[in-house]
């Protein structure tokens, strides 16, 4: 709250279209703090009346009395991290959270919020085809409108890389990734979902607003200690540690770092964010001395069946989608 006081004129008066409480566990807060938290929002920033305001919640977080103070308060959007449904995946994954917690979450969720998104995790060892398919029925025959999927990826120097390298638990196996990531979209394709980024698929009309503002490239302001902001012009970010985070606030003063953007800098993250979504990359939102390096880098992947390029816009094919990453890399300019 004090943050957000100092930070009242970053975006100018923009008018705030999306809330997002994430980056931890914000379910475990009061419902009393939250109401406050959005009180000095709504008091601070210009908000649009029908702004889209999510939560990120445990499951084992959620129960009657919750949701009815989070609807309360103005949350219209619950984001679950439930992972798996299977109770060999979730304690692979060390969750706190257990299977039935996972699916009675789901279905009380639903009495109270229509707007519901939930994570998966797909490619990792103990995930057969079978159990994958299972999970992801679940999710439809629950009717959940907002589903983001995610591999498993072992960062470094983590319990799960010491114990893979250990040879404990299987290694992770890219092919298994790839093949359950292309089961995946002909699952939820032909339930009626547009696959509008390559983690994201949403019924027509629930897309993420939150996340589909980062993808085009809009103003947002990150509150907490390692948060991200961004002005169009330079991106900052708050320290990580919480006690010289609270330490600076005292003394009126936001302890960030920041870095103002070059032009190839920002093309390169348009070049990586709009790849992935359905929309494409618009070629001609790309200065005219780059676009030209980027039809030659693009042309081999077009050839070999990865990109299509569609009225000036390049577009991943359903094989491209598995080289996302790489392809963007590929694309990125260096040019100043």
């Amino acid at each position: 709250m004090k943050e957000t006081e100092l930070q009242k004129d970053y975006l100018g008066n923009e008018l705030v279209e999306t809330i997002y409480f994430g980056g931890g566990t914000p379910s475990m807060l009061q419902i009393s703090d939250l109401r406050l938290q959005i009180e000095k929002i709504s008091g601070t920033f210009n908000i649009s009346k029908n702004a889209e305001i999510t939560l990120e919640a445990n499951p084992d977080d959620i129960n009657e009395e919750r949701l009815t103070g989070w609807k309360e308060i103005g949350i219209n959007r619950l984001s679950i991290g439930v992972q798996s449904f299977f109770e060999e995946d979730l304690l692979w994954m060390n969750r706190a959270h257990n299977a039935v917690q996972a699916i009675n979450s789901l279905q009380l969720a639903v009495k109270y919020f229509d707007n519901i998104t939930m994570d998966l995790i797909y490619g990792h060892p103990l995930l057969s085809n079978e159990k994958w398919k299972q999970n992801v029925e679940k999710v439809i025959a629950l009717n959940i409108l907002h589903i983001s999927c995610y591999a498993l990826t072992v960062e470094p120097k983590t319990p799960l890389s010491k114990m893979i390298k250990e040879k404990k638990i299987e290694d992770i196996q890219q092919e298994k990734q790839a093949e359950q990531f292309l089961l995946l979209m002909d699952w939820l394709e032909n339930a009626g979902y547009e696959h509008y980024e390559i983690s994201n698929f949403a019924k027509p009309g629930f897309r993420s607003r939150h996340n589909s503002s980062y993808w085009q490239e809009k103003k947002y302001l990150g509150l907490g200690p390692s948060a991200h902001s961004y002005n169009g012009a330079s991106r900052q970010w708050n320290i990580s540690n919480n006690n010289i985070y609270i330490e600076s606030l005292e003394k009126n003063e936001i302890p960030f770092e920041k870095e103002i953007l070059t032009l190839s800098q920002k093309a390169n993250e348009y070049i990586m964010t709009s790849l992935r979504t359905m929309e494409g990359l618009d070629i001609n939102k790309i200065p005219e001395a780059m676009s030209r390096d980027l039809r030659i880098a693009s042309k081999k992947f077009i050839e070999s069946g990865k990109l299509t390029l569609k009225e000036n816009k390049l577009l991943l094919t359903r094989e491209g989608k598995l080289f996302a990453d790489g392809i963007a890399a590929d694309l990125f300019t260096d040019t100043a």
